[in-house]
C-alpha cells in the first residue's frame, strides 16, 4: 500500500493508539467509536490502510472527525459515518476494526451486539480496564488472541489483536485459565515488571478482602495464581 501524497504533517498519536496502529495493516479498516479520527488518518497517511470507516455516535465527535479529516485532506479515503458500534457498517465490509478508549465491558457489549457478518477477523482492542470481558467474549465467539500489549500511561493500558478462528485458543494452553483471563496468557508469559507489578499490587489490595464464596477471594487466587506464574518465568 502506498500512501497518499499529502499536503499536511502526519497526525500525531499517543503511545497507546501508536500500539494499536503497530497491530494493523490492512484494506478496509473501521475505527468505531472514533472520536478525533487519529488512528484512521494514521492508518492511511502511513499505508497502513487503504480506506478507512470512521464512526462515531456523539454529535460533538463525529464533528470533530469530519472536520480532521477534512482538513487532512482526505475524504477520498476515510468515509465518516453516524451511529452506534458495528450498526452502519455492512456484512463483509471491513477488513479490519478496532475500538480504543472504552472500558472492557462496553467494548464486549458492541461485539455482542454486532449482526451476523459484521464483524471483521481481525480486531485490535484498547480498553481502559481489566480486558477479561473481552478475552471471555473471544473465546465464545471463535476469535484467537493473537498479541497482547501493556502500554505505560496514566494507568497500564492494555491492547489485543483478536483474528476469527475456529477451535480453542492455544494462547491459554498449560495456564491457569482465570488468571490467565484477567491479566492475559502472552502478557503472563513475557513476564514483563510492568504486569508482574500489577499483580503483586493486587495481591497485597485482595489479601485483607479475600474470604470463602467472596468474589475477592476468587480474584486473590487468580492473581497469587498469576504471581506464581511470572515468577516461574523469571527464575526467582
Amino acid at each position: 500500500m502506498t500512501p497518499p501524497s499529502l499536503p499536511s504533517s502526519r497526525v500525531r498519536l499517543d503511545e497507546r493508539l501508536e500500539a494499536v496502529l503497530a497491530l494493523l495493516h490492512t484494506g478496509v479498516h473501521a475505527d468505531i467509536g472514533s472520536d478525533h479520527a487519529k488512528l484512521p488518518l494514521r492508518l492511511i497517511q502511513t499505508g497502513r490502510a487503504q480506506r478507512c470507516l470512521v464512526v462515531e455516535l456523539n454529535p460533538g465527535p463525529l464533528a470533530l472527525a469530519r472536520r480532521n479529516v477534512t482538513r487532512a485532506g482526505l475524504t477520498d479515503h476515510i468515509e465518516i459515518r453516524a451511529g452506534n458500534g458495528f450498526a452502519p457498517l455492512r456484512s463483509a465490509e471491513a477488513d479490519s476494526a478496532s475500538i480504543t478508549g472504552m472500558g472492557a465491558g462496553t467494548i464486549a457489549g458492541i461485539l455482542r451486539r454486532a449482526e451476523a457478518g459484521v464483524l471483521p477477523p481481525t480486531l485490535v482492542l484498547q480498553p481502559n480496564d481489566n480486558p477479561a470481558p473481552i478475552r471471555v467474549w473471544a473465546q465464545e465467539s471463535g476469535y484467537q488472541l493473537t498479541h497482547e500489549r501493556l502500554i505505560d500511561g496514566y494507568w497500564p493500558y492494555p491492547v489485543l489483536r483478536l483474528l476469527r478462528h475456529s477451535g480453542p485458543d492455544p494462547a491459554y494452553r498449560d495456564l491457569p485459565h482465570a488468571a490467565a483471563l484477567r491479566y492475559g496468557p502472552h502478557l503472563l508469559r513475557e513476564a514483563g515488571p510492568l504486569l508482574a507489578a500489577r499483580i503483586r499490587a493486587d495481591v497485597l489490595r485482595l489479601t485483607p478482602l479475600a474470604a470463602p464464596g467472596r468474589t475477592a477471594q476468587l480474584e486473590l487466587n487468580a492473581a497469587q495464581d498469576a504471581l506464581r506464574v511470572i515468577e516461574s518465568l523469571a527464575g526467582t
